[in-house]
């Protein structure tokens, strides 16, 4: 049977040569094997101080020193791992430079609330009360070189931001789109208490905010979903409208002479493909069609029913959708 090793100890022992003492430490355990004892060395920390090698010896005994307990005081501990996992995605993704090529401090608030964001959503108000020296609840100031900051200075470095906000899209656009790519576009739309803004409009709303003015929001992201660029419209703006821009933006400044955007049925509607996408050579297009268009699809027979007999997707045409590729899948559960 194999032996059963004992716990790791602190072997001392001293020698003279030549009318000078010194000592070893070695890190050994000790074993029994076919009745004789034996030792393992595990490690040598005689290079260590004298009073780090009894730390060591009185913890793998399971004691505490208590000379080191008496000389320190914990006075604050921040938590900082979550900080550092933020930051370091941040800085591998190089947001921090596309932000801003040059440190400053709009960058460093801009990635504050970046970061706070992340990991604990609250308002700007909260968020100065998390960078504060004398209130600050992560190491994030502290990395940052963020000793305190107002909500006045969080507002000026947004301004600051959205002033850089064609170069950080142009930025982005570089790096995750090139021709012949998939561009994913959408909309959304949030509600607005108050009276002042000039986009806030009444219109679809998404939030169930009967009687709340609103404004719409579209965003582009890439294949596998990074935000690319972002818009706000008037908040009665209808999602196909808000697609022209984005056909504009992706030609002009980004410079793309040939992409694929994929929409909702609600987005692509086919006066959208008749008067933004069938115009635009190189501009392609991913979108499903609605239940009144799929019905006439089986009743022109295109769509045969018998196809998803053995499989369930199938490629058709249909005279109605000349140079088009229609895709359809059977959804058991809906069947």
């Amino acid at each position: 049977m194999p032996s059963r090793k004992g716990p790791v100890h602190v072997a001392t022992t001293s020698r003279k040569y030549k009318g000078k003492a010194s000592e070893t430490h070695l890190l050994r355990r000790t074993y029994r094997e076919e009745g004789k004892v034996k030792h393992e060395t595990v490690g040598n920390i005689s290079h260590l101080p004298s009073e780090i090698i009894d730390i060591v010896r009185l913890a793998l005994k399971g004691e505490v020193f208590s000379g080191v307990q008496d000389d320190l005081e914990i006075m604050r501990s921040l938590p900082h791992g979550h900080v550092a996992a933020v930051l370091g995605t941040i800085r591998k993704l190089k947001l921090d430079t596309i932000v801003s090529a040059d440190a400053c401090s709009q960058r460093g608030l801009v990635l504050a609330m970046i970061v706070s964001r992340i990991l604990a959503p609250c308002s700007k108000l909260a968020t100065t009360r998390g960078l504060s020296t004398q209130t600050l609840s992560t190491s994030l100031g502290d990395v940052l070189g963020v000793e305190s900051a107002d909500v006045g200075e969080l507002y000026r470095a947004m301004d600051w931001l959205i002033a850089r906000q064609t170069d950080v899209e142009n930025a982005l656009a570089a790096s995750h789109l090139s021709n012949g790519s998939l561009v994913l576009y959408d909309v959304t739309s949030v509600y607005v208490e108050g009276e002042k803004s000039p986009l806030a409009q009444r219109g679809y709303n998404r939030d169930g905010k009967k009687g709340k003015k609103q404004i719409v929001l579209g965003l582009l992201c890439s294949v596998h979903g990074c935000p690319i660029a972002v818009e706000v419209f008037e908040g009665n703006t209808a999602d196909p409208k808000t697609l022209a821009s984005q056909i504009n933006k992706i030609r002009t400044r980004f410079g793309l002479s040939r992409v694929v955007i994929v929409g909702d049925r609600g987005m692509i509607t086919e006066a959208r493909i008749r008067d933004d996408l069938r115009c635009e050579p190189g501009i392609d297009w991913i979108t499903a069609l609605r239940a009144p268009a799929i019905r006439k699809l089986v009743q022109n027979d295109s769509l045969q029913l018998s196809l998803f007999d053995e499989k369930d997707l199938a490629e058709i045409s249909d005279p109605d959708y000349p140079g088009e590729r229609l895709v359809v899948c059977k959804n058991p559960f809906l069947a």
